[in-house]
């Protein structure tokens, strides 16, 4: 996917993108706290330029940031996600629910987030299931075979 990127490089660049987007957006958005944009940039790189330090250093947590975790990490990368997900699917559940109960015209922000982490758990269904079984090889294929010993 990002194999022009380095993979020490990866994680402080996706930081970066992101980072520097929030900023630029919080800086268009103008205002009296458009000063924030600033604070925001400056919070960025230092946190880029820790990650990028962190990603050379000989550890599980620089393994993580450097892109070269080994299944175990990966396992336990996946496992995070996936309670990331489930929390969000029940955060966005019981805002609905409160939203609706108190009336607010605000729900739908709500049912928004529900429905992508719905669609996004059904994909992930429909793309990491497991395949139907092969028959075995001396499974009852439907019809009677003399055995070539008698």
């Amino acid at each position: 996917m990002m194999t022009f990127i380095a993979p020490r490089l990866r994680k402080p660049a996706g930081n970066a993108l992101a980072g520097t987007a929030l900023a630029v957006a919080w800086a268009v958005r103008g205002g009296p706290a458009w000063w924030l944009s600033i604070v925001i940039e400056v919070s960025v790189l230092v946190r880029v330029i820790t990650l990028y330090v962190r990603g050379g250093e000989d550890s599980d947590e620089g393994a993580l940031v450097g892109s070269r975790a080994d299944e175990r990490q990966a396992l336990i990368a996946q496992r995070s996600w996936a309670l990331g997900g489930k929390v969000a699917m029940i955060a966005a559940f019981a805002g609905l629910t409160i939203a609706v109960a108190a009336r607010a015209a605000v729900w739908w922000p709500f049912v928004v987030i529900l429905a992508v982490t719905g669609f996004g758990y059904l994909f992930g269904v429909s793309t990491y299931r497991a395949g139907e079984e092969d028959p075995a090889d001396d499974a009852n294929v439907g019809y009677e075979m003399r055995s070539p010993v008698n």
